[in-house]
């Protein structure tokens, strides 16, 4: 709340006006008022959340009533308001309202069509420099974003493998077994830890996951990913959107459907432990371009019968902390995996296989294959290989 002083010496000075989003506020943004102040008493718009998700096609990190809230409080602002309007100019209608006398922008917000809507008005229009507060690091939203890091969890599909595809889960319903993680380190793309729909859930939350019902996450981001509207010559299995937003371990249930019929959850804290225990996984290679896994495929109702109990097993085993039953699993729903997708080992994979076959009880590749990682059950953690982590249920 401004003193009556202070409204005082605005009203006796010149009006000036600035207009951005103002999202991830920096000190490139304060610099910026700083300099604007100089020229008059401030007033501010700002981008209504509705506004930046249609330029920018992705969510707000800070609310718009937040945004007004921090923009308010810097002290060379007289006041702000949210812009009612909508696109570029969506600042007409707090022009109108606030009248100023100059309109300031930075050199790489300026336009012609901004100065033209100065020049009809009778509006002083400036343009000025992006020049940092001295001894601070030069700023702007675009450079912060890509330095603030993502954290979105990763998945890794246990056992069951590609019984979320109803043209295998129509020869036998079964269970797929996936383990949500902890984005310790960035996973390569196109290496079967589901980065296609992680970048998917990045144009909704672009950082991490909201605090929200999992399954519903994961709904969403399936029905996302599966626009109907876009032709990609397949459905994305629903094993990944759930690996991802569902938290702990979980078992989803398929029967000639795209999404299960039922899901099961794991967040026992000694179970959760003991896979991070007896899991991890060594990098190979990025799948190649113009591999196809599902080239020579050969789905037959008992190859998946095959799979299924292996989802079965894998899951008893893990819950009784069985570690020579789990390897079992492991190794039996891999096989059954390759059995009808042979193509999913790609030239190449034999040679990380028999690198750690002494070392490994039981090993996979994550997702659809043809390289990427190797995931492994082991006795203790090698040397060089990566430990997870278990993303844990808030």
């Amino acid at each position: 709340m401004q003193t009556q002083s202070k409204q005082n010496e605005n009203a006796c000075r010149k009006r000036v006006f600035v207009s951005g989003c103002y999202d991830m506020l920096h000190s490139g943004h304060v610099a910026f008022f700083k300099e604007a102040s100089a020229y008059g008493a401030l007033y501010v718009g700002i981008g209504s959340d509705r506004t930046i998700e249609e330029l920018k096609h992705r969510k707000t990190v800070c609310s718009e009533r937040e945004r007004l809230y921090m923009v308010k409080a810097i002290r060379y602002v007289a006041d702000a308001f949210i812009n009612k309007g909508s696109g570029m100019m969506d600042f007409v209608d707090t022009v109108d309202m606030v009248r100023p006398d100059i309109f300031v922008v930075n050199s790489d917000g300026g336009s012609d069509v901004k100065r033209a809507f100065c020049a009809e008005r009778g509006i002083e229009y400036v343009e000025l420099q992006r020049v940092p507060e001295t001894g601070l690091k030069a700023r702007s939203t675009t450079s912060l974003r890509s330095e603030v890091p993502c954290r979105l969890p990763y998945r890794l599909d246990l056992a069951g493998t590609w019984i979320d595809q109803p043209y295998v889960s129509q020869y036998c319903p079964g269970w797929a077994l996936t383990i949500s993680l902890e984005p310790t380190q960035e996973f390569m793309e196109r290496g079967g830890m589901s980065t296609s729909t992680r970048n998917a859930a990045r144009k909704i939350w672009p950082y991490e996951l909201p605090a929200y019902n999992e399954q519903m996450l994961a709904r969403l981001l399936f029905c996302f990913e599966n626009d109907p509207e876009q032709d990609k010559g397949h459905i994305s299995g629903a094993q990944d959107s759930i690996g991802i937003c569902m938290s702990g371990l979980n078992r989803h249930w398929y029967d000639n459907t795209y999404w299960p019929t039922k899901i099961e959850s794991c967040h026992d804290e000694k179970t959760l432990s003991w896979l991070e225990e007896h899991l991890c996984m060594v990098p190979m290679f990025p799948r190649r371009p113009g591999c196809s896994v599902v080239e020579g495929k050969d789905i037959t109702p008992g190859k998946v019968a095959a799979l299924a109990k292996a989802a079965d097993d894998c899951w008893e085993a893990i819950m009784h902390r069985d570690l020579e039953a789990f390897a079992k699993a492991f190794k039996a729903s891999f096989e059954a995996q390759i059995s009808m997708f042979p193509a999913m080992v790609q030239p190449g994979v034999e040679e990380y296989i028999e690198r750690w076959r002494d070392t490994a009880l039981a090993y996979k590749m994550p997702g659809a294959g043809g390289g990427g990682y190797l995931a492994m059950v082991v006795d203790r953690i090698p040397e060089g290989a990566i430990a997870l982590r278990i993303r844990r249920r808030e």
